[in-house]
């Protein structure tokens, strides 16, 4: 008798596998820990500045692990979160991550947009930035190159 996961499990294992991939290679890192503090952070930070049905539409087109993670503490009573400044967001996202700031935090933004960019359609994705105050709009559009954070 085998034990082999069903296969929804395994897929979803290597689809979050390559996401987290992506990140540290956008990143340029190998540390695919930190890779994954980064994806989340910028997940649920996004997550919170979301309406609930968009926070919602977003999810839908994640991978099933990665969506969990997205899931992970969310407490839809406080959506979305007013985030008044580019600094305050990068802030929440640099302390849920565990990074050294700002700079660290826009990287792992910027990185994390990419893979989003690579992996959501671009139309859920223009509803995600659409929702988001002008100030944050650039940090989700690309406007922005990740140098290597070296971490």
């Amino acid at each position: 008798m085998t034990h082999s996961e069903p296969t929804i499990i395994e897929r979803s294992v290597e689809k979050a596998h390559i996401w987290i991939g992506e990140v540290a290679s956008a990143l340029g890192t190998d540390d695919r820990h930190y890779a994954y503090r980064a994806l989340r952070a910028v997940l649920h930070t996004l997550r919170d500045r979301l309406t609930i049905e968009e926070a919602a539409q977003l999810a839908a087109q994640l991978p099933t692990l990665i969506r969990g993670i997205y899931y992970e503490d969310w407490n839809p009573s406080r959506a979305p979160a007013a985030f008044h400044s580019v600094k305050d967001f990068l802030d929440h996202i640099a302390e849920e991550g565990r990074l050294a700031g700002e700079t660290e935090a826009s990287y792992a933004v910027t990185a994390v947009a990419t893979v989003l960019r690579d992996h959501v359609t671009a139309g859920e994705l223009a509803d995600v930035i659409a929702i988001l105050p002008s100030h944050l709009k650039p940090l989700l559009e690309g406007d922005h190159k990740v140098r290597s954070a070296n971490v």
